[in-house]
């Protein structure tokens, strides 16, 4: 017997909370809801669910602040948005602080559910046995189940997507590595963009692993290809 997937539901409008409730448990998901920001960071240790689906509105604190909290606490999960608004800024926004999918709404049941499965099937892809935690670059250490860069002489913390970002590269070391490649499999970008999103993570990552970002030995870019970690 499988054991069910759970579901977060973040949400404060009540005929949405129970058509999404109804809708999950008839396909076999653990749902559990809460209506308040604050509460929906409380809870997640103790229901520790496979994916949240989170409403940007809410009362207490909203949808982008408890994103950024929860990605604050290591917790990995995929994050879907539910919002009114349509805007890309917003969307942009929530993706930048760890957000995996954004769907505006109304949206069709069936499209939800296409969504949820597609990001839960991503995270067990980034959750298999044996995962890369440490990497050596010279006399650099990066340390991705700490989140951190160990230099000779300092500390330097890693965000979230920066350790995505190393894993992907990673996973994909020696070989170049598209932008639209990580927009789609590190921020799960689903809609066109022009951001210079990876460009300026890319450089922010070169001041934290490079003893030189301008002139990076291991984090390189490929013109008009991408990007490429280059490991021994």
């Amino acid at each position: 017997m499988s054991i069910k997937k759970r579901v977060l539901i973040v949400e404060d409008e009540p005929s949405l909370v129970f058509t999404l409730k109804d809708t999950l448990e008839n396909e076999g998901y653990e749902v559990a809801i809460v209506e308040d920001g604050k509460e929906a960071v409380n809870i997640v240790k103790d229901f520790r669910p496979d994916l949240m689906l989170l409403d940007i509105m809410l009362p207490g604190m909203s949808g982008f602040e408890v994103c950024k909290k929860v990605r604050e606490m290591k917790m990995n999960f995929p994050i879907i948005m539910l919002t009114a608004r349509d805007q890309e800024i917003d969307k942009v926004t929530g993706l930048n602080i760890g957000a995996d999918d954004y769907i505006t709404k109304p949206f069709g049941v069936k499209e939800l559910l296409a969504r949820i499965q597609a990001r839960l099937r991503r995270a067990n892809t980034y959750n298999k046995p044996g995962p890369i935690n440490t990497v050596n670059l010279g006399d650099i250490r990066v340390d991705l189940n700490e989140s951190k860069v160990i230099h000779p002489d300092k500390e330097v913390e890693l965000t979230t997507r920066e350790v995505e970002l190393i894993r992907f590269l990673v996973a994909n070391a020696n070989e170049p590595v598209s932008r639209d490649s990580l927009l789609e499999n590190v921020w799960r970008y689903e809609f066109s963009t022009n951001t210079r999103t990876v460009d300026v993570h890319i450089s922010k990552l070169r001041t934290k692993i490079e003893t030189h970002p301008d002139d990076p030995r291991y984090l390189v870019t490929l013109h008009g290809v991408g990007y490429m970690i280059k490991l021994a």
